[in-house]
């Protein structure tokens, strides 16, 4: 009588789907009310002046502008200015 049960196939095991967080528009580019800026997990990069914080950490713009990235007190920034 066999001690261990039996494993299955992996072709059966379901994968997670792709959460696509990262960065997703550059410095200089222009964005209107309400683009996302970033998706992370935790606040990585943090909200800067025309930037506002969702329930799950991705940041969006408020106003329309340019996107700005800046460094201060060792923390990266993202902000949308004119």
């Amino acid at each position: 009588m066999a001690h261990k049960k039996q494993g299955g196939k992996t072709k059966q095991h379901k994968r997670p789907s792709p959460k696509y967080l990262g960065v997703k528009v550059s410095q200089g580019q222009k964005v209107g009310p309400g683009n996302v800026l970033v998706r992370q997990r935790g606040t990585k990069i943090r909200a800067g002046v025309g930037v506002k914080v969702g329930r799950d950490h991705t940041l969006y713009s408020i106003k329309e502008g340019v996107v700005r990235f800046n460094q201060r007190y060792n923390r990266k920034n993202i902000s949308v200015s004119k």
